[in-house]
């Protein structure tokens, strides 16, 4: 016999109220038509600008 206690066990039913109580109700989903395409304008900084120039730094090159 174990000494260990057994631990609980949780159905779907029960993470999701554990959840709702955690984070409240979500926001309702934003409609495919309120959606926007986001066009980047900085370029990323600190970034190869080449894929040759890529870092490497598992080998410390």
């Amino acid at each position: 016999m174990s000494d260990a206690p057994e631990e609980p066990r949780f159905t779907d039913d029960d993470y999701a109220f554990l959840r709702h109580v955690r984070f409240g109700e979500l926001p309702p989903a934003v409609r495919p038509e309120d959606r926007v395409e986001l066009t980047e304008t900085d370029p990323g900084r600190g970034t190869p600008e080449t894929p040759s120039q890529s870092w490497d730094l598992r080998h410390g090159a």
